[in-house]
């Protein structure tokens, strides 16, 4: 657990204010023209404010989607000959990774490195300076107190409770195919229980699933509506439905977790690289990732000088496991276990 005490160290600690804004500061603030395509994998309601942020700052125009990192994955590689987009932000960092090793993404070493926490350089270097890490989340679920108390169900506390056979129809999960918080869902199963009784697990789970959303945030906000009774997500999402006053509670799995390095890649052939670059050092910067904490998103900042919000989800409280961000973002690997998830569990009888 040698990795995981180093990256609950560094997300811990030298967190202060974000007054400096580092070696990326005076760059983006020299006043620019044309416009960035940028392709946006958090909730819309962070994205608009960081596209409207740089604008102001930088004069570029940015014309911004919002995707799943599953759907902008597929995108990037069918529009690998003639591409649309320049950078990619956000999302699970196995998608980003997939992409650096299949070509369709660009080193670039931005000077706001420096200013990094060593979990996200050390994802920049595993990629060749192909992707960084610019947030970090924990896996796990919430549930609708209100409901659980209603129908006088069992509090679930652990993975192996979400297999109680009285939550049938009442778990919501996003598809690891569109969703990188539900692959990396597969991945830390996989890696807790090993991977036949992950499946073996899965397809039991499978029973009480009542819809795969394209969102890995979509179950956050059905599990706070009561639309379903628990919503297997990233932790954060779930902060964002009980600040916003839905009753639920949250849920870091007893027997440990997994957890996200939420990534950003420049796209090879881009039509606006330059301003691409420009996006890319100005997102590393400690006053942009201090935006997520203005539009409620609860991740941990990858600047060492942004401001970690005080509802974040903290790793010190969570049992993490040693997630292997290499291996299970690699391309062979990471296709094998989604075709036989989609093999073995969506396709199987409930």
């Amino acid at each position: 657990m040698r990795s995981r005490r180093g990256l609950l160290a560094t997300l811990l600690c030298g967190l202060a204010t974000a007054g400096s804004l580092g070696a990326g500061s005076a760059h983006a603030q020299q006043r620019g023209s044309g416009e960035v395509v940028v392709y946006c994998t958090v909730q819309e309601e962070w994205c608009r404010p960081m596209m409207a942020a740089f604008e102001r700052e930088t004069g570029i125009r940015v014309a911004m989607t919002r995707k799943s990192s599953g759907e902008f994955y597929a995108q990037i590689r069918a529009e690998a000959s003639n591409p649309r987009g320049d950078v990619w932000w956000g999302g699970t960092g196995d998608p980003h990774v997939q992409a650096a090793q299949e070509n369709l993404t660009l080193e670039y070493r931005s000077p706001l490195l420096a200013e990094l926490h060593p979990w996200a350089v050390r994802q920049a270097e595993q990629t060749n300076y192909r992707t960084v890490g610019i947030y970090s989340g924990a896996l796990g679920y919430s549930y609708n107190v209100t409901q659980l108390q209603r129908r006088n169900l069992p509090v679930p506390r652990c993975w192996s409770d979400l297999l109680n056979p009285a939550f049938r129809d009442e778990i919501q999960v996003a598809d690891p195919n569109s969703s990188g918080t539900a692959y990396t869902m597969l991945a830390t199963l996989v890696q807790i229980m090993g991977e036949d009784p992950a499946f073996t697990y899965m397809r039991n789970l499978h029973r009480n699933i009542n819809q795969y959303t394209r969102s890995g945030a979509a179950p956050a906000r059905s599990a706070a509506t009561g639309e379903s009774l628990i919503g297997i997500t990233f932790l954060h999402d779930a902060v964002t439905q009980k600040v916003g006053g839905a009753p639920v509670e949250i849920v870091a799995p007893c027997e440990g977790t997994g957890y996200e390095i939420g990534s950003m890649s420049l796209i090879r052939g881009g039509p606006n690289q330059e301003n691409a670059r420009r996006f890319y050092d100005w997102a590393l910067t400690a006053q942009a990732q201090a935006i997520g904490a203005q539009a409620r998103a609860y991740q941990l900042p990858s600047n060492r000088n942004a401001p970690i919000p005080p509802e974040a989800p903290r790793f010190e409280n969570i049992r993490l496991i040693d997630y292997n961000f290499a291996r299970w973002g690699e391309s062979s690997v990471r296709n094998a276990l989604l075709e036989r998830w989609g093999r073995e569990v969506r396709q199987a009888p409930r």
